[in-house]
């Protein structure tokens, strides 16, 4: 962090202590004095700002950077206010007047000169927001936003509110799919329960299978402790005991969410004998020994709504209005008022021609499996897609390789669909793709806003949920044929139990194109064999410290993507690396929380690679200290992303090396402080993302070099406070990103006029926008547009 940028705490106090003297003091002064008048109005007009910078280095752990001559004038100014409330106070006032002028004058110079109030404010409150965006990339433990429309919660929900307010322990129960969470995420957002609880509202996500080490390491980083590896549950639980501490004596309300039955134990450990902390539990069994509220599906009026609002196209129902509303009426009894199945099935009804619709309402009327409430069966006819719609049931049947109720970033599924069905390299059909899912309720999906240029497409950050329900139809789909002409296989290990067609099939090979292997914190055994000789793509999900890749990768001829994903909370070492480097079709690798020296222990040769992403991985120092030569290791690679990784200080010149490079995207790494020289070397890169890179302190010189360089995003890298001065040598440069809060002392450089291709500037201030002015008569193409400012990071 570029920490003379910042203010520490001590200022601020000091600021804050000045202003509260005079206020105590200074009313008899006021209509004397003219040099006191004035100090007290700065002091009142800069208090607030202050008073924010103050709470938030302290709420950061800033450095008390203290600009010491201001600090002493300050604190001699607290003594001379006092010595002027004294005895001929009035006579003092005026003897005092010089040197009242000089305070006054230092704090308005120090405040509008040497700190920039505002911008100092608004960068604490985009780093405030940056620490907690880093936190969101770990098991989320604050509440999701709520549905946009929410339909018949209105009463649930004041008297789940009544109730909470008498239990301290509270379960809400319902079965799946009844919008238990949902009614959660809408408690979270009323008034009386934001006033109770504040920021103390902790929205934890259990499932069948929960890693007791994680939850508690999460809840405490989220609480502001710092966080050790645990060795044990009981370690675990031990140290949860130290969040009582951490959050006093404020309310504090924890959520559990969707806690399977044999869970009754876990509960009693987040039990605390504390006045004010409560607990509220979703699950779909009630625990007899806990009070309970039971959610009741909507009735018909409601469902109705619900339903109508799910079919809506353009502003509008989908559904024609001369549809007789007997077949309507009798659909939406099947789906029983669960919320999850009126969305589902309205989805499933956009884009549909009047006559399809109306004949699979035909058909359903008269089907029991639809008079009859069987939630499975009924979602399961939301998959009926005609035309050329069909394609999307394999994409919501891939949707079932990644686990129940976690963040999939929608970059594992670019890799995923590139490489199966030639989905393109850009990411744009494949986020299409989620966006169909996402408007026909079969996912989740949350979005960052994109800037609509050709280079901003930048999917890291936008992520998928699936509800349980949905996923199990979407493994359920997937299981329809034998497993040996099964297209995906998708396993679920629990414990060691290795899953029954694995043992009745007496290993016989299978044509899975894709594979998805699942592993709990339990899962200790040696791996299965599975022949697989035309898999393209593996996907790998674990919860584990050290972790062994199967052994049968290693004969898989044909992979072309792994996607390997740690549920951890701290990065894993990954032991057998090496067996990825004999397939010679490899050309995707996407690591999340792995920890990276462990790769290269031993020579790596992947000749195919492409592209390599790195999401919260850790570095350390081997990896600087690598002297493997990338040449002859990596010599086609072409992309590499790097995102959310905390320890990448610098990064390593042998990277350089990587001649092919089109591609480099560097985001919220907040320690790197530096690239190297050598990246002149990298001849063909077309874009260069240094985004919320908040450490990094300038850009090389030699970057003038990167002549193929189209796109170049700096956004948010606090520590730049000048380009470099030959950065107009870029001449092929079309796009810059310069939002957030950069700080050119000096302004844009002259050669900045020789960036004649130079098309869009991308800004969010209206200072940065006014750089570009003197340039805009010889640049005549170019276009500065500013954009909202996003400090709130709504896709947290």
């Amino acid at each position: 962090m570029a920490v003379e940028l910042f203010l520490g705490a001590a200022l601020g106090e000091a600021f804050n202590i000045l202003h509260e003297v005079v206020k105590k003091y200074g009313r008899k002064a006021l209509n004397f004095n003219s040099a006191f008048k004035r100090l007290k109005r700065n002091l009142d007009r800069y208090a607030p700002a202050m008073e924010e910078i103050r709470k938030a280095s302290k709420e950061l752990e800033l450095p008390k950077e203290e600009t010491e001559s201001l600090i002493d004038q300050i604190k001699k100014g607290k003594e001379l206010i006092r010595k002027c409330s004294e005895k001929n106070w009035l006579l003092r006032i005026f003897k005092y007047y010089d040197e009242l002028t000089e305070l006054n004058e230092a704090i308005v110079t120090f405040i509008k000169v040497d700190m920039n109030l505002q911008t100092r404010r608004d960068v604490l409150r985009l780093l405030k927001a940056t620490q907690r965006k880093n936190k969101e990339t770990w098991p989320s433990y604050s509440v999701p936003k709520p549905p946009d429309f929410i339909v018949g919660f209105d009463v649930p929900l004041k008297e789940l509110k009544t109730e909470l307010w008498e239990e301290s322990l509270l379960l809400l129960t319902a079965p799946g799919g009844c919008g238990k969470t949902t009614l959660v995420k809408m408690l979270c957002q009323d008034g009386e329960i934001k006033d109770k609880f504040g920021d103390n509202i902790f929205f934890a996500t259990i499932s069948n299978a929960p890693n007791l080490k994680v939850i508690v390491q999460t809840l405490l980083s989220h609480a502001g402790a710092q966080v050790p590896e645990f060795q044990s549950d009981e370690d675990a639980i031990n140290h949860l005991q130290e969040l009582p501490k951490r959050i006093g004596s404020n309310p504090t309300l924890l959520i559990l969410d969707d806690v399977w039955p044999g869970s009754e134990t876990l509960l009693e450990k987040f039990t605390f004998h504390m006045p004010n902390f409560k607990i509220l539990v979703t699950t779909r069994t009630a625990f007899t020994r806990f009070s309970s509220y039971e959610l009741k599906p909507l009735d018909a009026k409601d469902a109705k709504t619900l339903f109508r609002h799910s079919t809506l196209q353009d502003g509008s129902s989908c559904i024609p209005d001369d549809i007789p509303d007997e077949y309507i009426d009798k659909m939406l009894k099947g789906c029983g008022g669960f919320p999850l199945a009126l969305e589902v099935i309205g989805g499933s009804f956009r884009g549909l021609s009047a006559e399809v619709q109306l004949s699979r309402l035909r058909k359903w009327s008269i089907d029991d499996v639809i008079s009859n409430l069987d939630l499975h069966k009924c979602l399961q006819r939301s998959l009926e897609f005609s035309g050329p719609e069909v394609k999307f049931k394999k994409f919501f049947m891939d949707l079932g390789s990644f686990p129940e109720d976690r963040r999939t970033y929608a970059a594992a599924f670019i890799d995923m669909w590139a490489e199966l069905y030639n989905l393109g390299e850009d990411g744009v059909d494949a986020s299409a793709t989620l966006q169909q899912l996402n408007i026909r309720h079969l996912a989740s999906l949350v979005m960052t806003k994109k800037d609509g240029s050709e280079f901003s497409r930048y999917y890291n950050e936008d992520f998928v949920t699936q509800h349980d329900l949905l996923r199990e139809l979407a493994i359920s789909e997937s299981k329809q044929e034998p497993i040996e002409k099964m297209q995906r296989l998708i396993m679920d290990i629990r414990e060691n139990a290795l899953p029954l067609w694995y043992t009745e099939q007496n290993q016989q090979p299978t044509n899975a194109r894709l594979i998805s292997i699942s592993t709990d914190k339990l899962f200790t055994s040696s791996w299965c064999n599975i022949q697989a000789p035309n898999v393209e793509v593996l996907v790998l999900n674990f919860q584990s410290k050290i972790y062994s890749l199967p052994e049968f990768v290693e004969k898989m001829d044909k992979l072309k993507a792994v996607i390997i994903t740690n549920y951890d909370f701290f990065p894993a070492e990954l032991i057998n690396f090496q067996l990825l480097k004999s397939l010679s079709n490899l050309k995707r690798i996407r690591l999340e929380r792995v920890s990276i020296p462990s790769l290269f222990k031993a020579p790596l040769w992947l000749r195919s690679l492409k592209k390599l992403s790195l999401f919260m991985c850790s570095f350390g120092l081997a990896f600087g200290n690598s002297t493997m030569k990338v040449k002859d290791a990596l010599p086609n690679l072409m992309e590499i992303n790097i995102d959310y990784c905390n320890d990448l200080v610098e990064l390593p010149a042998w990277l350089c090396d990587v001649i092919l490079l089109e591609k480099l995207s560097i985001t919220n790494c907040h320690h790197l402080s530096a690239l190297p020289k050598e990246i002149k070397m990298l001849e063909n890169l077309i874009v260069l993302r240094l985004r919320s890179c908040t450490e990094l302190s300038e850009l090389p010189d030699s970057i003038k070099c990167l002549q193929k360089l189209r796109f170049l995003d700096i956004s948010d890298c606090l520590g730049i406070r000048n380009l470099p001065k030959d950065i107009g040598e870029l001449r092929n440069l079309e796009e810059l990103h310069m939002k957030g809060y950069l700080n050119l002392r000096n302004g844009l450089p002259q050669s900045t006029e020789k960036l004649k291709q130079l098309k869009l500037v991308i800004c969010d201030d209206e200072e940065r926008a006014k750089l570009w002015e003197p340039f805009k008569e010889v640049l005549t193409n170019l276009e500065v547009r500013k954009v909202e400012k996003e400090i709130s990071l709504s896709w947290l």
